[in-house]
C-alpha cells in the first residue's frame, strides 16, 4: 500500500521530521520504503511517502489544534519503474484540483507522465490520487542527476509545462 502523510513540525516528530512512537522509534517494521519531502514554500511542512504492508501508518500524537496530520492512501494512476531502481534525486509535487476539474487534472498529469518517461528517462515515476480526498493527486519522480547533466539539461526534471 502506498501512503502519503502531510504534516507540520510539532510534538511527536523525531529529529529530521520522521513520525515516531512514544519511545522515539519508527513503530512499524512493515514499511518497505519511505521518503521524506520538505516543502519548498514552507520549511515547517513535510510530506512522508511510504510503501508498506496493509497496516496503517503509525499515529502521531499532536497536542496543539493548529497542527494537522493528514494521511492519504494513494491509488496508482500511472507508474513506471526501471529495473534496478536507482535514483539520485526524488521530487514530489502535490496537486489539488478544483471541484469538477479532477478528470482534467488527472488527464493533464497522465499526459505529462507519459512524456516525462521519454524526455527525462526517470528511474521511477508515480502518478497517484488520494482515496480520502479525490481532488488531491501526487506526482513522484526519481531520476539520475548524472544522466540529466550528461544530456545537458538545466535540471533533472521540470514541471513547468504543467503549471501553464
Amino acid at each position: 500500500m502506498r501512503g502519503l502523510r502531510l504534516y507540520e513540525t510539532g510534538p511527536g516528530l523525531a529529529l529530521g521530521g520522521w513520525p515516531t512512537d512514544e519511545r522515539g522509534a519508527w513503530p512499524s517494521e512493515r514499511v518497505h520504503a519511505r521518503s521524506l519531502f520538505k516543502s519548498l514554500s514552507d520549511p515547517d511542512r513535510f510530506a512522508l511517502y511510504s510503501v508498506r504492508d496493509v497496516d496503517p501508518l503509525p499515529p502521531v500524537g499532536l497536542e496543539s489544534p493548529g497542527d494537522a496530520v493528514r494521511d492519504h492512501t494513494l491509488s496508482v494512476v500511472r507508474e513506471f519503474r526501471r529495473v534496478p531502481l536507482e535514483a539520485s534525486a526524488l521530487g514530489l509535487v502535490i496537486f489539488t484540483a478544483l471541484w469538477g476539474a479532477v478528470p482534467r487534472l488527472l488527464a493533464a498529469l497522465a499526459h505529462f507522465a507519459e512524456r516525462a518517461v521519454g524526455l527525462y528517462q526517470p528511474a521511477y515515476l508515480l502518478l497517484a490520487r488520494s482515496q480520502e480526498d479525490p481532488r488531491m493527486s501526487a506526482l513522484l519522480l526519481g531520476v539520475h542527476e548524472c544522466a540529466a547533466l550528461q544530456a545537458a539539461r538545466a535540471s533533472a526534471f521540470s514541471i513547468e509545462a504543467l503549471l501553464a
